[in-house]
């Protein structure tokens, strides 16, 4: 009998739908320790939305471009342009994406012609955070899960209106100045308050925390991360609040520790976020990783 290496990450298709220039598939991965891997991308763009929390530490990086070193977060929502190949480190863990490959083609027409993308533009296609797109990911996943009536041509629609959201974003990359921007240890300062530290900070604490002023923080953080920095707090403490409802801890403890008056006041946060309430997305992500 063969022997398998138990150290080796594995991906498994859970199910998938196709139509006229979109692919969506929902995929299960299972990471034993942590990876170093290599995505290459053909002439579709790839669009991952993670469905349970990615593993700690997920970072990438263009080494073609940048260098072994350069390591950028990944978000809930990432991008890759055709052509490119990103390497991805990360933890151990077990992780169910939705993976949609959309034409090339479709993008070019929605926008006029083809994107070029330089080395700030591909970095900020690292975490994107656009609220219409994410809707759209949810809607398609629900479609892969459980077909209904007409489901290729409705995945179809959802996908040209994916395309549309998509070109709006990377032309609002594109064309948004690339100076005037914070510094990338102002970043990491913002980054590292939001991990240790589950309550939601006021602008003026993290003004304070980068040596700013709030109105220095805001602009700055916008031009740095295509967001405001009111929806990237609260983003970033639904992905926490994911992770510990993975975990097992109660909607009631994540509550408090978040900084909630009430279990009722997070529940209406987490919804407003994620589509769904915390205990359907705890049952949800159970039958994921079943």
């Amino acid at each position: 009998m063969p022997q398998v290496d138990d150290h080796r990450p594995s991906m498994r298709l859970d199910a998938e739908l196709e139509a006229d220039g979109v692919l969506a598939q929902i995929v299960r991965f299972d990471i034993p320790e942590p990876t170093d891997t290599r995505h290459a991308i053909g002439a579709g763009y790839h669009v991952n939305m993670c469905l349970t929390p990615r593993p700690l530490q997920s970072r990438g990086g263009y080494r073609q471009r940048w260098g072994p070193h350069r390591l950028e977060r990944l978000g809930d929502v990432f991008v890759i342009p055709p052509g490119e190949e990103l390497y991805i480190k990360g933890g151990s863990g077990r992780q169910a994406s939705l993976i949609c490959t959309i034409d090339a083609a479709l993008i070019d027409e929605v926008v006029g012609r083809p994107l070029e993308w330089d080395d700030p533009h591909l970095a900020a296609a690292l975490d994107v955070s656009s609220a219409q797109m994410r809707a759209l990911l949810f809607r398609i996943t629900a479609e892969v899960r459980h077909p209904g009536l007409a489901a290729q041509r409705m995945l179809g629609f959802l996908g040209g209106e994916l395309a549309i959201e998509l070109g709006r974003h990377c032309l609002e990359v594109a064309e948004r100045p690339v100076t005037g921007g914070l510094s990338g240890w102002r970043l990491r300062l913002i980054d590292e308050r939001l991990a240790d530290d589950l309550t939601a900070p006021s602008l003026e604490d993290l003004a304070k925390l980068c040596a700013l002023s709030v109105r220095q923080l805001t602009r700055g953080f916008r031009v740095s991360r295509a967001c405001s920095i009111g929806d990237y707090i609260e983003q970033r403490r639904m992905e926490a609040a994911k992770r510990l409802l993975m975990e097992g801890q109660s909607v009631k403890a994540i509550a408090f520790a978040m900084g909630f008056a009430s279990p009722s006041s997070f529940t209406f946060a987490f919804r407003r976020a994620v589509g769904a309430s915390p205990s359907t997305f705890r049952q949800r992500q159970g039958r994921v990783l079943a």
